[in-house]
């Protein structure tokens, strides 16, 4: 590769919201850097859906039907 019109490319650690570890290579940081995730597959509902609560039970049209009931709905 040539240096001049690309990043170096190196060895860095990554560190999971658990606190877990890997090292991978990457063009972000210095060698040797921790990069800190906010957010990964251990903490994320998209990719650990046991930890996401049901849209249905906090949702905004849930909390709207709380709060007003069914006052658009048919009448029975």
């Amino acid at each position: 590769m040539n240096k001049k019109i690309h990043p170096d490319y190196h060895e860095i650690i990554v560190q999971r919201t658990d606190g877990t570890t890997f090292k991978t290579r990457s063009t972000w940081g210095k060698e040797g850097d921790i990069m800190k995730l906010e957010i990964d597959p251990t903490s994320h509902p998209a990719w650990n859906p046991g930890m996401a609560k049901k849209l249905s039970e906090k949702g905004r049209v849930a909390k709207f039907r709380n709060k007003y009931g069914n006052i658009f709905g048919k009448k029975e």
